[in-house]
């Protein structure tokens, strides 16, 4: 496999002709798209008549599919695995080893190990991240300041949101974070925290939904990752969801403990989590990877209820979490990946490739407030052109190659030597 990454400058008005694209109902599509002087689709036709001044891409073969969405991730930890090693592989031990090397990591460490996962995210086709960043006495502000520099650098590519994640750690003094939320807040997209590990969850979850309603902001939780029935959050989020007014703007991750509980439980919580119209994201490199550990027979994939959440409406998505580091020691970026790894270890089905698929574009752009994310006329022209058969054979295998626009400028191509991909970009 060959891979170039490449910014076309400046930017002009571009036809992609012959792919073919999703309709609301399914179906696939032929249709031309054409993409103006200010990255956005100006036109969807069977058909466009090409101009002079236009850049033409032969898609014949092809799908267009928007760019992936990867909807949590911790790109202050991406890529420090051999600076930061878990021999044990548990969470508690990843959650060590990260705090040990953020007291001594300088903020051009951050920036640098980002700006290459993210690189590596938009190679594959994703334009959208939101990444947790923890808070805390031992990385204080350098992860957050760092990304917020980046979220600028490369806001003509990636939509990137941040997370003020505060973290609680064993004795950690939540007076430093009461002081200290604010800050963080100021420099975020959304407010989260965990408060499973925190040592005081009702005055923890306080702080958040407070600062987070304050700035009129969105709530993302790492919420109960854990697999013990008898520890429970969720009651005490929903109280916070309803007096704080955050319906429709709360995000659970990982929920992992849904799976080790009853299941009449589990349906009178996923009823609140439908009434309350919250989203929830499933990390399954991270829960794969991390749970399960302490058990002798049938170990359990550590992840939440996929299945059921999925089929009884709720909007899920899956996203990377962490990328080669003491949480999860692989990962790539590439969200069709993630997709694969959800359908397998979640428990969907064959015939529920395209639900993996929603769970990468269009679920993951709701949860992040990022609108109708539909290729439609007016939207900023964040395609992938994936040479696939179909979005089932997309999600099983990946495409033989593939070509990212990110507002309206060609910023990766990958192709094959057996299967080359016929993006020739010719001027007409």
């Amino acid at each position: 496999m060959t891979k170039t990454e490449q910014i076309s400058s400046p930017l002009r008005p571009t036809l992609i002709e012959g792919g073919r694209m999703t309709s609301p109902d399914g179906k696939l599509l032929r249709a031309d798209i054409l993409i103006d002087q200010q990255g956005r689709i100006a036109e969807i036709a069977g058909n466009i008549a090409p101009t002079p001044q236009m850049l033409r891409v032969d898609a014949e073969g092809c799908l267009i599919t928007p760019g992936f969405v990867d909807a949590h991730q911790h790109l202050d930890k991406t890529g420090v695995l051999r600076f930061a090693p878990n021999p044990s592989g548990t969470l508690q031990g990843a959650r060590d080893a990260f705090a040990a090397y953020a007291r001594q990591a300088p903020p051009e460490d951050i920036f640098r190990r980002a700006s290459k996962t993210i690189a590596k995210c938009l190679s594959r086709g994703t334009t959208a991240i939101r990444s947790h960043v923890n808070v805390d006495k031992d990385a204080g502000f350098n992860g957050i300041e760092a990304l917020a520099q980046l979220r600028s650098d490369w806001s003509d590519r990636v939509v990137l949101q941040l997370v003020a994640f505060m973290t609680p750690h064993p004795g950690q003094d939540l007076d430093w974070l009461a002081a200290n939320i604010d800050r963080a807040a100021a420099a975020a997209d959304a407010v989260g925290g965990t408060p499973a590990v925190a040592e005081y969850p009702d005055r923890y979850l306080d702080l958040i939904f407070d600062a987070a309603a304050r700035r009129g902001l969105p709530v993302d939780l790492h919420m109960d990752e854990h697999l013990d029935p008898t520890r429970l959050h969720f009651s005490k989020v929903f109280e916070r969801v309803r007096r704080f007014g955050m319906q429709g703007r709360m995000v659970l991750s990982h929920t992992s403990v849904l799976s080790a509980i009853p299941r009449p439980e589990f349906e009178r919580i996923m009823a609140e989590i439908i009434e309350l119209q919250i989203g929830v994201i499933t990390l399954p490199a991270a829960n794969l990877y991390l749970q399960g550990r302490d058990h002798d027979e049938l170990p359990p994939r550590g992840l939440t209820r996929v299945a059921e959440l999925v089929r009884a409406g709720v909007p899920i998505a899956t996203a990377s979490d962490n990328i080669q580091d003491p949480f999860v020691p692989t990962g790539s970026g590439d969200m069709l990946e993630m997709a694969r790894w959800t359908l397998l270890a979640g428990h969907l089905k064959g015939d529920e490739l395209a639900t993996a698929y929603a769970m990468v574009t269009e679920i993951p752009a709701k949860l992040m407030g990022l609108g109708d994310y539909t290729i439609r006329k007016g939207a900023p022209a964040n395609l992938n052109i994936m040479r696939a058969e179909d979005i089932d054979t997309l999600v099983a295998g990946g495409p033989s190659g593939s070509s990212t626009f990110a507002r309206g400028r060609l910023v990766s191509e990958i192709t094959h030597r057996d299967a080359p991909v016929r993006f020739e970009r010719v001027d007409a």
